[in-house]
């Protein structure tokens, strides 16, 4: 042991959504675990604004749920402008539809991402967890009993396990030689920024196609088949930009594009330019900018989440076009799979095993939002259902087992839907981080110590039987015969490990 090294059970290397929605999952079930973080503070900035209500639910569970509902509010209907007059409304998402999975959240939330991880890192210190800022990881080695974690300065951290949740440019990932395979979604730069402005309604989200003139009425349309935008002035072209305020807050989160461009001038100056450029506002009305950035739209997926005893998750392991949503949605799910899997394995309920069904359970489910968000952002597809993650699943997961000849509506993978059970919404009942064994119509059989059992007459869309669900939400097994019961428990370390 190297001098002042610190050990714990589990580093997870990165304080954004999905370090600490993994440290929050760990900490709650016992599990010692530290967060890293190379920043000196968490990171600024809306980035990922959006909620989609699978992870709302997520978030209940996690017990953030008030704190995010009180820090955002819903999105705002899309206005479309040209030429400084309002042309009409454009709905961004497609309301719920009869047949959809049973949810308590219908549409999607919106809270800037600074305002998350705070609410994110406050609760992870209420359950006795800590973030190590200024530590910025450089490397990673491994042997059969641990993962060493080295740093630009001060002591390596020493673990059992290791998780990288350190972005798209993972030095992890990098480290352990694991590859990216993917393609440019826009090829184009595209500016992020929050700013504050002057005399615009923050009951819209402001939409500036690039066939509009801005308010000096320079710039003339090409007209081209294909042009995304228009001439600027200066042989350069136009793309679109977008004014979307940020719930609870002053601000408003600015994006546009840069067709043809190297890139954006995020200052101040360059922000006041392209607004006076492109929206019926003088530059002025901009009158401060909190936080900028500028990216080029890719969707690129790990060629593996699993390298010996180190995780890649989030950004590290998937990275999405912004569009629909996606992104963020998928990471804090990735760390709701891993965590309950961790610590079976930590406790030694389950065996070592189990962790493998992490990258054959959400490498598949990464792979399909990453073609829906791509698809999205190239006006392929609509922002309906599909992006609310609630029909995702895992059926074909080695952990789904079915010991029934006739499958009920919900099957094995399946998300629990969170219908009304004896006057209760079933979300409420299997809240916390423990197995449920839902015994429907049917008598319940003995289970394992720490399985919480829920009889109830059969509720739609459940048939009668029996069905296992896991700690996250998912239906890990279904069927009559308590035998198979038993056995599938002890293969999970159902009862074992659950934590508080």
């Amino acid at each position: 042991m190297g001098t002042g090294e610190t050990r714990t059970d589990v580093v997870i290397v990165g304080a954004g959504p999905t370090g600490l929605a993994l440290g929050i999952d760990l900490a709650r079930r016992g599990v010692d675990a530290l967060v890293v973080e190379r920043g000196g503070q968490l990171a600024p900035g809306s980035r990922g604004k959006g909620f989609q209500p699978r992870t709302m639910e997520v978030f209940e569970d996690l017990g953030v749920l008030d704190a995010i509902l009180a820090a955002g509010g819903t999105y705002p209907v899309g206005m479309v402008w040209r030429d400084g007059r309002q042309l009409g409304e454009h709905r961004m998402f497609d309301p719920a539809e009869d047949g959809e999975p049973h949810s308590r959240f219908t549409v999607p939330w919106m809270v800037p991402q600074w305002r998350t991880t705070r609410i994110l890192h406050a609760r992870l210190t209420e359950l006795g967890g800590r973030v190590a800022f200024g530590r910025e990881a450089v490397g990673v080695d491994q042997d059969t009993d641990g993962v060493t974690v080295r740093f630009a300065s001060g002591a390596p951290v020493r673990a059992r396990y290791a998780v990288a949740a350190d972005g798209g440019r993972s030095v992890l990932r990098r480290a352990l030689g694991i590859g990216m395979t993917g393609e440019t979604v826009d090829p184009d730069p595209i500016l992020v920024a929050d700013v504050r402005v002057e005399g615009l309604d923050r009951g819209f989200w402001h939409l500036f196609p690039p066939g509009g003139a801005g308010r000096a009425g320079e710039a003339r349309e090409t007209g081209g088949s294909g042009d995304p935008g228009e001439s600027d002035g200066s042989g350069g072209r136009r793309g679109f930009l977008a004014i979307c305020p940020l719930a609870g807050t002053e601000d408003f989160q600015l994006v546009a594009q840069f067709p043809g461009a190297d890139g954006p001038d995020t200052s101040l100056e360059g922000i006041r330019k392209v607004v006076g450029e492109r929206t019926h506002l003088a530059p002025e009305s901009v009158t401060g900018v909190g936080w900028s950035s500028d990216f080029r739209p890719r969707a690129a997926l790990a060629d593996r989440f699993r390298a010996g005893r180190v995780f890649l998750a989030g950004d590290a392991a998937h990275v999405h076009s912004p569009a629909g949503g996606q992104g963020l949605n998928t990471s804090v799910q990735d760390a709701y799979n891993l965590g309950w899997k961790l610590a079976a394995v930590l406790t030694g309920a389950a065996p070592e095993a189990l962790l493998d069904t992490y990258e054959e359970e959400r490498r598949p489910i990464a792979a399909h939002i990453l073609a829906l968000s791509t698809a999205i952002h190239r006006d392929q597809a609509r922002r309906g259902a599909a992006t609310r993650q609630l029909g995702l699943g895992y059926r074909e997961s080695s952990l789904a087992v079915a010991d029934r000849e006739i499958p009920g509506g919900v099957r094995a993978g399946d998300r629990a839907p969170d219908v009304q059970v004896d006057g209760a919404r079933l979300h409420a009942s299997l809240a916390g981080p423990r197995w449920t064994l839902l015994a429907m119509g049917t008598r319940a059989p003995r289970t394992p110590e720490g399985v919480r059992v829920l009889s109830c007459p059969p509720v739609e869309p459940f048939g009668t039987g029996l069905y296992l669900v896991r700690p996250d939400g998912y239906v890990g097994w279904t069927g009559t015969d308590p035998e198979g019961l038993a056995a599938y428990a002890a293969r999970v370390g159902a009862g074992a490990g659950a934590g508080t």
